[in-house]
C-alpha cells in the first residue's frame, strides 16, 4: 500500500520529546501506562491525517483504544468526508507480550517499558480496548 502508517504512540512519544503542550500533557498519562485523554489523542489525529500524505488513506495503528475513541474517530472522519474501510485485530498471549516489551525496554530503554506498567497497559486493553471487537464486528468492519 502506498498509505502512510500512523503510529499514535509515535506522535505522542514525539510530541512529549518536543514538550508541546498536548506532549507534556500527554506525558503524564503515559508514565503511568494510562490513556491519554482522547481529545489530545484526536486532535493530533486530526491534524496528522489532513497532510498530503494522507489523501489516499492512511493505516492507524494503535488508535482507536477505546469505544468512545471509535466512535470520535468515526465523527472526526465523516467531518473529513471519510469512513473506517476496516479494524484490524491482532492477538497475542498476555505473557507474549509481557516478554516483548521487557525484551524492548533493554533495547530502547524506554521508562514506560516496566513490568508493573506493562500489566497495567494489559489491564487497560482487557477492559477498555478489548470491547472495540463488538463495535467494529458489529458494523462488519472488523478483519
Amino acid at each position: 500500500l502506498s498509505i502512510p502508517q500512523i503510529s499514535t504512540g509515535d506522535i505522542l512519544r514525539e510530541a512529549v520529546k518536543n514538550q508541546t503542550e498536548m506532549g507534556i500533557e500527554a506525558k503524564r498519562y503515559m508514565d503511568a501506562g494510562d490513556l491519554v485523554p482522547d481529545f489530545v489523542v484526536i486532535g493530533i489525529i486530526k491534524d496528522r491525517i489532513r497532510e498530503a500524505d494522507c489523501r489516499n488513506g492512511f493505516l492507524l495503528d494503535g488508535f482507536p483504544r477505546t469505544v468512545e475513541q471509535a466512535e470520535a474517530l468515526d465523527t472526526l472522519l465523516k467531518n473529513e468526508g471519510r469512513s473506517i474501510d476496516k479494524a484490524i485485530n491482532l492477538q497475542v498471549p498476555d505473557a507474549e507480550l509481557l516478554k516483548r516489551l521487557l525484551s524492548r525496554a533493554e533495547i530502547e530503554g524506554r521508562a514506560d517499558d516496566n513490568e508493573a506498567t506493562i500489566k497495567n497497559r494489559l489491564d487497560n486493553y482487557n477492559k477498555k480496548t478489548l470491547p472495540l471487537l463488538d463495535f467494529y464486528a458489529a458494523r462488519k468492519k472488523l478483519s
